[in-house]
């Protein structure tokens, strides 16, 4: 099975992987993304990176990034930074936001 699969449009990755990243309780990530606190974008790779899709997931000081494979939608890589005491700066963000 793959890690993260993309279906018209929309990548779905396991929460879990999504919550160790972020470093909150797997049973409470979907309420906070309904409630807006956890958001996330996708990039698509150009260049070198073609083939490849960024996922990026924010919390209030926290963002958690994976690097998928768009063949195999494996992982190949994965950060997290957090910056704690405050929220996330603007150069941590989505671009252009």
């Amino acid at each position: 099975m793959k890690t993260v699969q993309l279906e018209n449009g929309t990548f779905q990755i396991d929460a879990a992987i999504v919550a160790e990243g972020l470093n909150v309780p797997p049973s409470s990530l979907r309420e906070e993304m309904r409630a807006g606190r956890i958001t996330s974008f996708a990039e698509r790779g150009t260049g070198a990176d073609v083939g490849r899709h960024r996922l990026s997931f924010l919390s209030g000081h926290r963002r958690f990034r994976v690097v998928v494979d768009d063949k195999t939608g494996e992982i190949i890589q994965r950060s997290s930074i957090a910056f704690e005491g405050s929220s996330l700066p603007r150069s941590a963000r989505r671009p252009g936001s």
